[in-house]
């Protein structure tokens, strides 16, 4: 249950980190990754494609998942990680559905290639997975309408964590902010639709937050730092 469910209660507002833990898996060739991707913890998938927003970045940002990134750095076969980078995270139910599409886009590269490409043993694909370690920040948010005041001033923990990782958390799978917000009724309906049409992915983390800042402002009328 997402622990922001309003309930007459205040939002109070987390911070989090992904502690990256190795499987101990690893793919040299394309084949292999399909192979891995089968059987692989869906945690694995899930830091695949999210972790790189809370962690150093300095690869293409056209690649925004680590499977891209690979297929474009180490088999140097821009077509697959083209259509890997595409791929929305977002518009998939649950993990299982993700990752019958990314493996059906590698086999679909597998049958258009003569021949598979290796890549050196330092070059390989490490499958990591995550645990996520939540903070407290002690901040909370009594209305709505502090909402303005406080998200322009997030981390971009706070962000990830409430806006991207709250949609795992049953059982509305959705933000944290639309979950709390519908707690008060139809009073914040317009808001909330709002909220519904940002896109999470194909964004940083400060832009993602600037987004929500700008949602904020422009739901309660209010100008913009």
């Amino acid at each position: 249950m997402s622990s922001q469910i309003n309930n007459g209660r205040a939002f109070k507002v987390k911070d989090c980190a992904l502690v990256a833990i190795a499987t101990g898996k690893r793919a040299q060739n394309l084949r292999e990754l399909r192979d891995n991707l089968a059987v692989i913890h869906p945690g694995s998938i899930y830091y695949h494609f999210w972790a790189g927003r809370l962690r150093p970045r300095f690869d293409d940002p056209q690649f925004n998942n680590d499977f891209a990134v690979w297929a474009h750095y180490a088999l140097h076969d821009d077509p697959l990680a083209e259509r890997l980078a595409v791929i929305d995270p977002c518009e998939f139910q649950d993990l299982e559905s993700l990752r019958r599409e990314i493996i059906e886009v590698i086999e679909e590269r597998l049958e258009e290639r003569e021949w598979v490409p290796w890549v050196r043993p330092d070059k390989q694909f490490h499958f990591v997975r995550s645990q996520i370690v939540v903070f407290d920040t002690h901040a909370v948010i009594e209305r709505p309408e502090d909402l303005c005041d406080i998200v322009p001033g997030l981390s971009v923990g706070s962000v990830f964590y409430h806006f991207i990782d709250a949609r795992r958390r049953e059982p509305l799978a959705i933000d944290d902010f639309r979950a709390w917000l519908m707690g008060f009724g139809d009073k914040y309906r317009d808001f909330i639709m709002r909220l519904a049409a940002v896109e999470p992915y194909f964004v940083t983390l400060v832009e993602l937050r600037r987004q929500l800042a700008h949602v904020c402002m422009r739901s309660f009328d209010r100008r913009s730092q």
